[in-house]
């Protein structure tokens, strides 16, 4: 049976929003040492793995906004799609405290085919996905409430964006206007790094975006995801109208 790096549901839908999941899955395909990168369970379900409940939510949104969504069917410890190639955190050795014992020694040729294999394929869908040019990239992702050794976050859903994002902009304000949120702006993580996935498929072109980040807490289960997209479909809605893109 042949290995699909992606997931791409509703492909059909016709709205404007495109909602991309990078880190949607903790599969290791078998063609990478056999599928067990060398970590115990408890490790692969953390979030150095993949965003726990990033993918319900994505899922949830598509369904409410009709839009497509697509997700990488493979770990982020694997090879991470919101890198780009020449990125050096690429694929990990390291992560939060954790080694990687089965890519202690991937080398160039070992990138390259997982390359290949995991992250061009997704890639081009995100490219196939975001190229009408009124598309507008929705790109959906969780964080771990605390970081080993690091103070705890307190921010319950983070804002992402590069530059001048009116879109950004207009969430920022109606997610604060709520009243019962701490939202973080380019927090836990910076907005941009070159070569990622929205530097790519939506910067690169024009395209309106932004990421969202939520606490992964919040996410954990399908109640949570279904209460977040609930919550957060008819803000994006509002969001995007108010941005005049």
């Amino acid at each position: 049976m042949t290995y699909i790096p992606y997931f791409l549901i509703g492909s059909e839908r016709t709205a404007r929003w495109r909602v991309t999941c990078d880190h949607a899955s903790n599969t290791v395909p078998p063609s990478v040492a056999g599928g067990d990168l060398g970590l115990p369970p408890e490790d692969m379900a953390r979030h150095i793995a993949y965003d726990l409940g990033a993918w319900g939510v994505s899922q949830v949104l598509g369904d409410l906004l009709e839009a497509p969504v697509a997700g990488g069917n493979f770990s982020r410890l694997v090879i991470d799609p919101n890198r780009g190639e020449d990125d050096p955190t690429l694929v990990m050795k390291l992560y939060d405290g954790t080694i990687i014992p089965a890519n202690r020694h991937a080398g160039a040729v070992e990138v390259e085919r997982r390359l290949a294999e995991f992250y061009r394929p997704y890639d081009q869908v995100l490219g196939r996905l975001m190229a009408p040019r009124d598309a507008v990239q929705l790109s959906i992702h969780s964080f771990t409430r605390q970081l080993r050794g690091r103070p705890p976050r307190p921010w319950h859903i983070g804002i992402l964006h590069a530059g001048d994002n009116p879109l950004a902009t207009a969430l920022l304000q109606l997610l604060r206007a709520e009243g019962d949120l701490t939202v973080g702006e380019n927090e836990p993580y910076v907005g941009h790094l070159d070569g990622d996935a929205i530097d790519r498929h939506a910067l690169a072109l024009g395209r309106p975006n932004v990421l969202i980040e939520l606490r992964n807490d919040l996410i954990k289960d399908h109640a949570g995801q279904v209460a977040w997209a609930t919550r957060l479909a008819p803000i994006l809605t509002r969001a995007l109208a108010a941005s005049g893109l």
